[in-house]
């Protein structure tokens, strides 16, 4: 039976500010348990306001390794004033931008998962490029453009340890189903396409894969 969080990290899941429907988080939640086994940090790219960071970091304290977590909180496309999913209590009032860090914060903390997180602030190509330390599982759910998907798994996915995870959110083949675009779900073929991840489940819009072989 797949790791399950407790009933109150699964209560301070469904009540931080996000998007991932439950069945989608607790997908998300055994994959990392699972790949927390081999010993190595869980690393997610798109924060937001933390609510699938519960999950990762719960997931990080019973395998006993640090969840990191990827963000410039400045907001992706699609949150930005004048879209569907914008929140205006995420907006700075002194300087008018969108900043969900501090929500972030509070997320963590009333969870009681802020010694299990490593926060990493600023933009996924930047970080990606100095990052040098092997990683457990990637979960991407950045960006949603071509441009910063791709930049997103070509920039974490040759970190995943071999027999780790590589998650993509948002993977929408039918582009009627899609909200925001398919660039997640073109990055998931690029994954299987390449050789060295293979596909272990599907839940909703998320995909699991394992890395199984080089050639990213």
């Amino acid at each position: 039976m797949p790791a399950a969080p407790k009933p109150e990290i699964l209560a301070a899941f469904e009540t931080a500010k996000g998007f991932m429907p439950t069945g989608e988080g607790l997908a998300l939640y055994a994959a990392a348990v699972e790949a927390g086994q081999l010993g190595l940090p869980l690393l997610e790219v798109g924060t937001y306001c933390g609510r699938s960071t519960v999950l990762l970091a719960d997931a990080a304290r019973a395998s006993g390794v640090t969840a990191l977590t990827v963000d410039h909180h400045r907001g992706s496309e699609e949150q930005q004033p004048g879209w569907d999913y914008h929140d205006p209590s995420t907006v700075d009032p002194e300087l008018g931008l969108m900043d969900t860090l501090p929500t972030f914060r509070r997320t963590l903390h009333r969870a009681g998962l802020e010694d299990h997180v490593v926060a990493l602030v600023g933009r996924s190509p930047q970080i990606a490029k100095i990052w040098s330390t092997p990683l457990a599982l990637v979960f991407i759910d950045g960006g949603h453009t071509d441009e910063h998907a791709t930049a997103d798994y070509e920039g974490w996915a040759p970190h995943v340890a071999e027999g780790g995870l590589l998650l993509i959110h948002d993977v929408f083949p039918d582009p009627v189903d899609e909200f925001t675009g398919q660039a997640p779900y073109r990055v998931y073929l690029r994954a299987l396409e390449s050789g060295a991840f293979a596909e272990v489940s599907v839940t909703g819009s998320l995909r699991v894969l394992r890395r199984t072989g080089a050639g990213i």
